[in-house]
């Protein structure tokens, strides 16, 4: 395995308080040393990235990879290069595949395919109830010994309030995390985008705030009651944020993350009826927004994803109602966190650590450092190369974006995976 040496960059980890100029060894695949080379230690390669900071490889709490069963979207091998360009080096991806990933042989087939590209570390979320469909539990403990850092049932709805109780409990039992999409499907309705002045002007059904904070505070109430660690995804409204993090005060066994683009954009933005904003949980106010990136910077919020969904054109080009959901991310979730800094709502070593440290706290992985002894994963970037986003341009072959023709700064320029390159800045593109 290639032995390196990173020099003149600036390397921050969050997780280490390190935030200094230094130079980070490498060998078999591991974070050797800081600051000065182990005795006998010879590089293989030495990359000089004078102005650019060194951090861990970003985790990303939610990334769709649409394999298997909805290749006609994205595929692994696709997602997992456009993962590598952004500078992610971990992703959980949510168990709506076909099939659902509610067994064994299913996590199997999607760890050894991601194995086989060998660009990102793919952490399945397993189904909490069989099929999503809220009705039979999973067997979780098999589908945590195949490799699942958690259960989830996403969007798809559990009825009966005393099954969900039990699924609570049975996580709980196996020390599992159970990811919850915060969501009341009844209020939630046949809504689209958030309800309120921009709904009613434009004549669209709403998705009100309660749909989520009634979901927070029942699932709360659960929690409390049965112990389980559990992960709130997706905040979206002030109010949400504001429960979760009384809970915190409280003691409960909580966390939370939001999406980036939930950080910039508001309610306003679907004014043009433009379905590339069409998203669930919906865009929500400019108050909602402020406090999320709020939350952000004082940490309620532990952690940013970038909830990529690649969509096929054809999903995004009927009317805004009608379209699918979602946003390709990847691409951006760096960018669009480091914008915080721009803005002075945070500093760049906190920004990175909703990024790294926080979602692998959240994961209870041993990822997300730069410490001695722990897998060389590494994103390299330059905080100050100027790009701008243009779809045909992505890596992923999702190319609905809201974001396009938006200008970043930070570019990564390369990316390391347990010490092996697997991306380095193409100067063309």
């Amino acid at each position: 395995m290639t032995r390196w040496r990173i020099t003149a960059g600036r390397v921050i980890d969050p997780a280490g308080g390190i935030d200094r100029v230094t130079d980070l060894f490498i060998a078999d695949g591991r974070i050797v040393a800081l600051d000065n080379a182990p005795e006998g230690f010879t590089a293989d390669r030495v990359l000089e990235v004078p102005g650019q900071v060194v951090c861990p490889g970003l985790i990303d709490l939610s990334a769709s990879l649409r394999e298997p069963g909805f290749e006609h979207k994205a595929s692994i091998a696709s997602e997992a290069a456009a993962a590598a360009a952004s500078g992610i080096t971990t992703l959980c991806c949510p168990p709506d595949t076909d099939p659902v990933i509610d067994t064994p042989a299913v996590v199997d087939l999607i760890s050894h395919r991601a194995e086989a590209v060998g660009l990102v570390r793919v952490r399945p979320l397993g189904a909490l109830t069989q099929g999503l469909g809220g009705e039979r539990l999973s067997e979780m403990a098999a589908l945590k010994a195949a490799g699942c850092v958690g259960v989830t049932n996403l969007l798809w709805p559990i009825r009966d309030t005393q099954l969900l109780r039990h699924a609570m409990a049975y996580a709980a039992t196996f020390d599992l995390t159970v990811f919850l999409h915060p969501d009341e499907p009844w209020l939630r309705g046949a809504g689209c985008i958030h309800e309120g002045q921009v709904s009613a002007r434009l004549g669209m059904t709403g998705i009100p705030e309660v749909s989520e904070t009634v979901a927070v505070a029942r699932d709360l109430a659960l929690i409390a009651h049965t112990g389980v660690r559990a992960h709130f995804c997706r905040l979206s409204t002030a109010a949400g944020v504001g429960l979760v993090a009384a809970a915190r005060a409280d003691g409960l066994p909580v966390t939370a993350d939001v999406c980036a683009h939930q950080l910039h954009l508001t309610e306003i933005d679907v004014s043009d009826f433009d379905s590339a904003f069409h998203v669930l949980p919906p865009l929500r106010t400019q108050r909602d927004r402020d406090a999320l990136r709020a939350a952000v910077a004082d940490g309620t919020l532990d952690a940013v994803c970038s909830d990529h969904q690649p969509h096929e054109a054809e999903a995004k080009l009927a009317p805004l109602p009608e379209t699918e959901p979602g946003i390709s991310g990847l691409e951006t979730l760096l960018p669009l966190t480091l914008r915080l800094v721009d803005d002075g709502l945070v500093g760049l070593p906190d920004a990175l650590a909703r990024l790294t440290s926080g979602p692998a706290a959240v994961l209870g992985s041993e990822a997300g450092t730069l410490q001695p002894g722990r897998a060389a994963d590494v994103c390299i970037f330059d905080p100050d190369r100027p790009w701008h986003l243009d779809p045909a341009r992505l890596r992923s072959r999702g190319r609905n974006t809201p974001f396009a023709g938006w200008g970043f700064a930070p570019r990564v320029t390369h990316t390391l995976l347990g010490g092996e390159l697997v991306h380095a800045m193409d100067e063309k593109r």
